[in-house]
């Protein structure tokens, strides 16, 4: 082998240096961007759902995890500005072992921060395990906010008291103050019951009846079946006490439409049904929603849910804690969302953020009609010393949640 002259070998060296520089730099930009990179998780558990009241539009399968991923795509919009990325890791379990799997599964990958669709007994499962943050965008228990809090968990769904707060402000502002209260069977329907009882002793509205429904919806598919709910509607509502509104608690929408129109007295239905208080609505525009709901709809081919913005809300949530503290590490994130400087623009008017003593995002709560937006509480006239948005739901000095 013939040895180079040392002048001829460091030609040939600095004619390699411009092949070889690419490369390096290449690999040191890719570090840098995974080290700025924040990862989320997305965890879904769907438990089977009881047979609703219409097929008109059944829940899609792809809920909640569609805003998930347009609010992954806003993120990585902002992200370009800031020298940030993001990423969506999802998991999507057929029992409460696999997400529990699932979950550690996120975590044992470096991820902290994930978004949780779960149901309440299996949110307060997972959320004991260590290193995790959760943001809850399905369980509205209170018991959530309350006695089972933990630190662990952020809640972007309001609670079921936020929800009838909203619908019992609105209420007494109309002064329909006289309420007939109709409750179904499933635990759901006890504890939005529950709620409402309070909202209305919160706000000065009167229960004048709390009475079960306990009609069994199918004979509705009968070819005489509106004749025969008809008839039991009336008979519900007939010789009942005065009463200005039917407020419904029927979450699973198994039996709730069945009263509108038929009950004996002309009466409005509010609730879960007719006049819901509600996160979100597909037919909400105001505060620019309707560039929202164009973009959601462009990307899913149909219209956002409530879920949908639960999920769409805890993405933005995150973005926006990693862009104002300049950070892509989930513990400082994560300490940036329960601050005081933390805030998150949502498409309803007001600035959201996370309360300090349960982490519930305070926000306003649309009370929608099936195709109008009726209001939005809290109601003018309904103060408070620090956010008029703390009269919905659990205030401090009412909270029993003791999670340090």
């Amino acid at each position: 082998m013939v040895a180079l002259p040392l002048a001829r070998r460091s030609l040939l060296t600095a004619a390699l240096l411009p092949l070889v520089a690419p490369t390096q730099a290449q690999a040191q930009a890719q570090a840098q961007a995974q080290a700025a990179s924040l990862p989320i998780g997305y965890l879904s558990l769907r438990p089977p759902r009881p047979v609703a009241s219409t097929l008109l539009e059944p829940p899609p399968a792809d809920e909640g995890v569609q805003g998930a991923r347009l609010g992954l795509t806003d993120n990585v919009t902002t992200g370009r500005f800031t020298g940030q990325g993001f990423t969506l890791e999802e998991r999507r379990a057929a029992a409460p072992e696999e997400a529990l799997d699932a979950l550690r599964g996120l975590l044992a990958g470096g991820i902290r921060l994930v978004v949780a669709d779960l149901p309440a007994e299996l949110l307060l499962q997972v959320a004991g395990e260590p290193g995790a943050v959760l943001l809850n965008i399905a369980a509205p228990d209170d018991a959530l906010r309350n006695a089972d809090c933990r630190r662990s968990l952020l809640h972007i769904l309001p609670s079921r008291a936020m929800l009838t707060d909203a619908l019992a402000q609105y209420l007494a502002v109309k002064r329909w103050r006289n309420l007939f209260l109709a409750v179904g069977p499933l635990p759901g329907d006890l504890l939005y019951a529950e709620a409402m009882r309070r909202a209305a002793k919160k706000f000065g509205l009167r229960i004048v009846l709390d009475k079960p429904w306990t009609h069994a919806p199918g004979a509705q598919r009968t070819d005489t079946g509106h004749m025969s709910i008809a008839a039991e509607a009336a008979r519900f509502t007939q010789g009942s006490p005065a009463y200005d509104v039917l407020v419904v608690a029927d979450e699973a929408n198994v039996w709730g439409d069945s009263l509108a129109w038929r009950t004996t007295d002309p009466r409005p239905v509010a609730g879960t049904q007719g006049l819901v208080p509600t996160i979100w609505s597909p037919i909400h525009e105001q505060w620019g929603a309707t560039q929202l709901q164009r973009r959601f709809r462009a990307q899913a081919g149909r219209p956002m849910t409530p879920l949908d913005h639960a999920a769409w809300l805890a993405l933005r949530a995150v973005g926006e804690g990693a862009v104002r503290s300049a950070s892509t590490d989930p513990a400082r994130v994560a300490a940036y969302l329960r601050s005081a400087e933390f805030e998150l623009a949502g498409f309803k008017g007001a600035r959201l953020s996370f309360r300090e003593w349960d982490g519930q995002l305070r926000q306003p709560v649309l009370l929608a009609a099936p195709r109008a937006l009726v209001a939005v509480s809290p109601q003018p006239g309904f103060q408070h010393r620090f956010s008029e948005l703390d009269t919905l739901g659990t205030d401090r000095p009412e909270t029993q949640c003791r999670a340090s």
